[in-house]
């Protein structure tokens, strides 16, 4: 099968600015389910297997789209590296939410594309982020969660939050990179404001599109209880564990072999089974 792979495809978004996305999908495809992978925090959408895992997604029949959020500290003109430090500290849940709006009205366009078959996969933050969307958003069929957070309240706490809300930053090292990554409080402020749209409980218990919860048991980021409480939040969901994976289920940046990770290639062909039998 000739899979079509377009790459940095720019996204407009008013309410943010552009930003950039990818597309892999069999050539000459038509009335293809449409999936969209939402990378998480310190995320992007080229880093470490994710395009061998859009490859075999497109193999698979679908048309699926990966891209970096507008304010994830990459820019348009350099999406492989965290070159706009000062976009990333200014990020918040709000943003993320409008672009990933933006991103489903621009492929659901694509007459490739069923519309009535819409399916977010988000990894971490995007996890959290994808279940918010999918509650507010009729137009989504199926959500799977990757190693997804519970909550969206993952600030400092006690003296630390005391001390970014006086300072007016805080900064995270990465870990990769060496970057000092800040983080500007009106982020905080933003989640404050509309604290109840941003309950991802709440959300994972009013969402009726079919819901996949995939997490690996030695998940050193995201404890593998997130994944338990959302199952239980959200009883028809399926709750699908990877004995020992890690956050990324073996997946790396970079990653230089032409083979998906072990686990993270049983991710991909869980999350194909399950979008082939319910959506």
């Amino acid at each position: 099968m000739e899979i079509t792979k377009k790459k940095n495809i720019v996204i407009s978004n008013p309410e943010t600015r552009d930003f950039l996305a990818d597309a892999f999908y069999p050539e000459n495809g038509i009335g293809l389910p449409l999936v969209i992978f939402v990378h998480g925090y310190k995320g992007y959408k080229d880093w470490g297997a994710w395009n061998l895992m859009a490859e075999k997604f497109a193999e698979a029949g679908f048309f699926f789209v990966k891209f970096n959020f507008s304010h994830n500290g990459t820019t348009v003109g350099d999406p492989l590296n965290f070159g706009d430090l000062e976009a990333f500290g200014n990020n918040n849940y709000s943003k993320e939410l409008s672009d990933l709006g933006a991103v489903i009205d621009y492929f659901t366009a694509d007459k490739a594309v069923d519309q009535d078959k819409i399916v977010l996969v988000g990894h971490s933050r995007g996890g959290g982020i994808s279940i918010i969307k999918t509650y507010e958003d009729e137009r989504i069929h199926g959500l799977i969660t990757l190693a997804s957070v519970d909550t969206l309240d993952r600030f400092p706490k006690n003296e630390a939050f005391e001390n970014w809300k006086k300072e007016g930053v805080y900064y995270v090292t990465n870990g990769r990179t060496k970057q000092e990554m800040p983080h500007y409080y009106p982020f905080y402020e933003d989640y404050e404001k509309d604290v109840h749209r941003f309950d991802v409980e709440r959300a994972t218990e009013m969402a009726k599109a079919h819901f996949l919860i995939i997490h690996g048991t030695n998940d050193e980021s995201v404890p593998v209880k997130h994944a338990e409480h959302l199952h239980l939040l959200h009883p028809n969901s399926e709750l699908y564990l990877i004995e020992n994976a890690d956050h990324t289920f073996g997946a790396k940046e970079p990653w230089e072999s032409g083979q998906l990770p072990e686990n993270l290639n049983r991710v991909t062909e869980k999350c194909i089974r399950f979008i082939k039998e319910k959506i």
